[in-house]
């Protein structure tokens, strides 16, 4: 799939622009830090996931001095065209369309349009909490089968009844409120078990889609060490989660929370057999989460039978030359968006370049 038009109105520091990428190979969008060119990539995936993958609030997202931003782009799929839309108000609901059709809930826009966006964050799912592994995962499986998002929006209300009960409970639970928190357990236990199964199931063919890309990215760059990249999903629990539930049950009364759940699993990665968190380099850890995306992208193209739109937000600049040049070289092929503050590898397949300077698209200007 590819995206033909993105049309912005009071985005972030947008007033109005309009960009129209190249449908294969890729659009280099280049500019000075701050100058719009990550707003750009973040409107094309909140259209693809609603949501920003930044984590910034609606607030953050309308410029300054207006009370609306508006979205939209058009895009193909497999022979059709596609018209996704979203507007954003600071006062009342937000209202989004698809081929000009309201829909009722913002959740049914996902899968419309597919994105794989790495930026430098990304790190943080090899190096940081649990919680950014977790996310990876769901935002994963989303994309391969949007009603995920509905079980996982099932699983956080649950959890957080459940957790509510068990905060008033002041660590004794009296009266009425065990026969209630027995009720509660059923729905965590019934929505704990179809995230987390889903979770673990997509593991091993993302462990042998990532290492695939971690070798392709290592071999291209001359690395010795190509090593071999594992994912293991790690449960909170054994055995069915009701009965983990009922043992924890004094010790989620004492600390008012639930400490057993999908919300508590990790997904552990190592390379060459080392743990990928705390042994690896940090060289390593940015190739593996590039290749934990490349692996992602890899596995929605298989599956759905069409490429998402590859989004690399200023990736080159925190990459040495080595592995910049490999990733040059190891794009998946389809249409990608990739922003830099300066030069990039000779070997990227550019097709179509642009400036953005002060929310401002000028075609064909690029840096160089």
């Amino acid at each position: 799939m590819y995206v033909e038009q993105v049309s912005l109105t009071n985005f972030r520091n947008y007033l109005s622009a309009q960009l129209f990428p190249a449908p294969d190979g890729v659009t280099l969008l280049q500019g000075d830090n701050g100058s719009g060119k990550t707003n750009l990539l973040e409107a094309i995936a909140y259209l693809s996931t609603v949501r920003s993958f930044r984590g910034a609030p609606k607030s953050a997202l309308v410029r300054n001095g207006a009370d609306q931003a508006v979205l939209r782009a058009n895009a193909h799929r497999a022979g059709r065209s596609i018209l996704v839309e979203a507007e954003l108000n600071l006062d009342g609901k937000d209202r989004f369309r698809l081929n000009r059709q309201p829909l009722r809930r913002h959740e049914d826009l996902l899968g419309a349009v597919l994105v794989t966006i790495f930026s430098p964050q990304d790190i943080e799912v090899v190096k940081g909490s649990p919680q950014s592994r977790r996310d990876y995962l769901d935002d994963l499986l989303i994309a391969l089968q949007p009603k995920h998002a509905a079980a996982c929006s099932e699983l956080e209300r649950v959890l957080k009844q459940r957790n509510a009960l068990l905060r008033s409970a002041n660590g004794s639970l009296r009266g009425s409120m065990a026969s209630t928190l027995d009720i509660w357990d059923i729905k965590l236990a019934t929505a704990g078990e179809a995230v987390a199964e889903a979770r673990q199931s997509l593991v091993p063919a993302l462990e042998e889609e990532t290492d695939r890309a971690y070798r392709q990215l290592s071999a291209a760059s001359g690395d010795a060490g190509t090593g071999v990249v594992g994912l293991r999903y790690e449960r909170s629990w054994e055995g069915p989660l009701l009965s983990a539930l009922a043992a924890a049950r004094a010790e989620d009364a004492r600390r008012g929370a639930t400490t057993v759940g999908p919300q508590r699993d990790d997904l552990y990665m190592s390379v060459q057999g080392l743990a990928a968190r705390t042994q690896a380099s940090q060289g390593e850890q940015r190739s593996l989460a590039l290749s934990l995306r490349l692996g992602g992208h890899a596995l929605v193209a298989a599956r759905q039978g069409t490429s998402p739109v590859l989004l690399l937000d200023d990736v080159f600049s925190e990459l040495d030359p080595g592995r910049s040049a490999a990733l040059a070289e190891c794009l998946p092929v389809g249409q990608a968006l990739v922003t830099a503050a300066g030069p990039v590898p000779s070997a990227l397949p550019v097709a179509q370049c642009g400036r953005v300077s002060a929310g401002v698209i000028c075609a064909g200007a690029a840096l160089t």
